[in-house]
């Protein structure tokens, strides 16, 4: 059963009910409710949300920018990803300053976009965020201090994810955090999923042969001239979960590729680690619905909910922000549009 769309539509209708008229910096207001949780189980399926159609590449192109350690849309934008353009071109427009007998007047967000596209040197200036998720994951910048001096570092928070999970499956400290107080002045916006914790367990024995049957590993007989304990080296025997927590939440554009987002996250990593991913929990704070898109929510309410589809995923190199996919057996409703406050 489809466990994830149920707890959506809940999660629509609570802020329908419950939620309380806020303003916000948009200017657009909300229906809001705050301190919420979404929690999936991964065997159940993929949680790519089926009341409506997902645009699961542009999802998984989002991911990819931020596991590179990039922060410039031209990536996005080259490759059909343009949930961030209306960020960064509000941020070009703050900045804009006419240069007499070449650009008298502010370019339309299209003819920006097609600028960051053609164009490298405008790209490079106009299309770089600031120190968003990318920078933060991949590239902290801390300092050491040494007797007379400190010298700058930058510290690689999926790397050391990686290597903490490998290590030391049973730390309480596998953590990675977007949210750098003493940087939020340099980004068009903080983090709204500002960090995420992973938690290692045990597989039970029989979970454990279930999957090596799903992997193809187990055999009836153990191979002649081989003990049981090498033959379970090739096994995976634990399993991974995974809790984001978020400030704000977009919850009918936002949230639906956040937890798919994670999701995806949750599988690379282990994939990564060789273990099997477990649950995906998301801590949500403001959880609000933008005054225009109660219609919409409306509409998703009232339709019926299919199985969730698989995601695979093949040769997985997670530090490089390398990897292929496939979504397979992908039931959904038609797209409901709605528009994005920026």
């Amino acid at each position: 059963m489809n466990k994830l769309d149920k707890q959506y539509q809940e999660l629509l209708q609570d802020i329908l009910d419950n939620g309380v008229e806020k303003e916000d910096r948009t200017g657009t207001g909300t229906h809001s409710v705050f301190g919420r949780q979404i929690r999936h189980k991964m065997s159940d399926g993929f949680p790519l949300l089926t009341t409506k159609k997902m645009a699961w590449k542009v999802m998984v192109t989002e991911l990819l920018w931020f596991l590179r350690g990039d922060t410039n849309i031209k990536y996005l934008v080259d490759n059909g990803c343009n949930i961030w353009n209306g960020d960064a071109y509000k941020a070009f427009k703050s900045t804009f300053s006419p240069m007499p007998g070449i650009q008298s007047s502010l370019p339309s967000q299209d003819e920006f976009i097609n600028k960051i596209k053609t164009n490298n040197e405008f790209a490079q200036k106009w299309g770089d965020l600031g120190r968003i998720y990318g920078a933060q994951w991949r590239e902290w910048i801390g300092f050491e201090q040494f007797d007379n001096h400190a010298e700058t570092i930058y510290v690689d928070q999926i790397a050391n994810l990686i290597r903490n999970i490998k290590e030391n499956p049973d730390s309480r400290r596998l953590m990675v955090t977007a949210w750098n107080p003493s940087e939020l002045h340099q980004v068009v916006l903080p983090p709204c999923h500002y960090g995420f914790q992973c938690y290692v367990s045990d597989l039970s024995p029989l979970e454990i042969i279930d999957q090596a049957k799903k992997d193809g590993l187990w055999k009836d007989t153990i191979p002649e001239g081989m003990t049981l304990g090498e033959l379970q080296k090739d096994f995976k025997t634990k399993k991974l979960s995974l809790m984001w927590n978020q400030r704000s939440v977009d919850t009918f554009l936002g949230l639906p590729f956040n937890i798919a987002s994670y999701a995806a996250l949750l599988c690379l990593i282990a994939e990564e680690v060789g273990m099997i991913p477990d649950q995906l929990i998301g801590n949500l704070g403001d959880v609000h619905l933008y005054s225009n898109h109660v219609d919409q929510a409306t509409e998703q309410l009232s339709r019926e909910i299919y199985a969730l589809p698989t995601l695979e995923f093949s040769n997985v190199n997670l530090l490089d922000g390398e990897f292929d996919f496939e979504v397979k057996d992908y039931k959904y409703h038609p797209s409901i549009k709605a528009p994005i406050s920026n």
